[in-house]
């Protein structure tokens, strides 16, 4: 099944209009006409059964003839992720995260940030593509870029963990976090933070965890920690 994303779509809309650009996707690269059916959803958990009513490569139509509402992950989970120095290393971070299962993503500027500045519109991109790629019905919110000192002033719901390099009193997610929670998880740069940031983000209330033996890259250390989560909440 292909999956396409309009966030226009609401749960009372009865016709779908695509833009030219999907318009020319569906007409002339997918050689559908009307009669054929699409599968869209608008990233706020509907997904919609639609009819091509207008076969039109620059404006195609398509009725709605069925529509319901994915049920919700039984957690929410927050990434807050240091930018990697290349871009294509946190896009791949953004694919396997909304595939997997993540509900927001902050990048975070921190003191050993290699990269200060996102390219937020591609990103969104990004999100999409995984989106339909996965079928899922949700699409993660990507925040803007802020500083660690900034979203550390911030009220979060949830359980709330850094994970860093340094030695100190650190466990694994599986011990500190249970099913159903909802969970906030910090990861930082190359460099890591420095222990000035990991005692302020431990004042704010934030548990310092371990991924593990290795010393991760940025974006690998950030799925390990969506995918831990993932297999705490996984049902038997």
């Amino acid at each position: 099944m292909q999956l396409f994303y309009n966030s226009e779509i609401s749960e009372d809309d009865k016709l779908i209009q695509f833009s030219r650009e999907e318009s020319r996707h569906i007409i002339k690269v997918l050689r559908k006409s009307s009669g054929d059916v699409l599968h869209i959803t608008n990233g706020l958990g509907w997904r919609f059964t639609a009819e091509i009513v207008k076969a039109d490569i620059k404006s195609c139509e398509a009725q709605i003839i069925a529509s319901g509402k994915s049920k919700p992950r039984s957690y929410k989970l927050h990434m807050a992720v240091a930018p990697t120095k290349m871009n294509d290393r946190y896009e791949w971070f953004l694919e396997k995260a909304t595939e997997i299962g993540v509900d927001e993503i902050t990048p975070i500027i921190t003191e050993n940030s290699e990269r200060r500045i996102i390219k937020k519109d591609r990103f969104e991109r990004v999100l999409q593509s995984a989106l339909k790629q996965s079928l899922n019905s949700y699409l993660p919110k990507l925040n803007d870029a802020i500083s660690l000192t900034d979203f550390l002033t911030q009220d979060f719901i949830g359980e709330k963990f850094i994970a860093h390099c340094e030695n100190s009193d650190r466990k694994t997610l599986k011990y500190v976090l249970a099913p159903n929670q909802d969970a906030i998880i910090l990861n930082g740069p190359e460099g890591d933070f420095s222990t000035a940031e990991i005692e302020a983000s431990m004042t704010k209330g934030f548990r310092a965890i371990s991924l593990g033996d290795s010393r991760l890259r940025t974006e690998t250390a950030a799925i390990v920690s969506c995918h831990s989560v993932a297999f705490i909440n996984q049902s038997e």
